[in-house]
């Protein structure tokens, strides 16, 4: 469905998608550290310490998990520009606003399939 908005359109939208996807990883690779498993060393780290780390390394690790969801998300948006697919609501086959895309290029429903789904 790129066809409705162009190829300058698309290429707009892969550009958008792959400068997120490398933000994406750039965060990803920047809290590797606080992902990591919390020491028990009761002699370098008091318990409520201990408990503060666990409790920054849940949090880093479900920002992880948000961050997978949400590549994989741009990949598939990406495969969708690639077939023409893009832009094509997944429910109904009618186009996705153009605003709609520009807020979010991995957007997969059009806002009345959207909402019926949220409601």
């Amino acid at each position: 469905m790129v066809d409705q908005f162009g190829p300058k359109h698309a290429t707009r939208f892969e550009a958008l998608i792959r400068d997120e996807l490398a933000e994406l990883q750039r965060l990803t690779e920047g809290t590797e550290a606080d992902r990591a498993p919390v020491q028990l060393d009761q002699q370098s780290v008091g318990r409520l310490s201990r408990m503060d780390a666990m409790q920054g390394q849940a949090l880093a690790q479900a920002s992880g998990q948000r961050r997978q969801a949400r590549k994989v998300a741009l990949e598939m948006a990406l495969r969708r520009l690639e077939t023409g697919e893009f832009g094509e609501c997944l429910d109904c086959g009618e186009p996705i606003a153009l605003k709609r895309l520009e807020i979010d290029p991995a957007a997969t429903l059009c806002i009345s399939c959207a909402q019926r789904s949220a409601g």
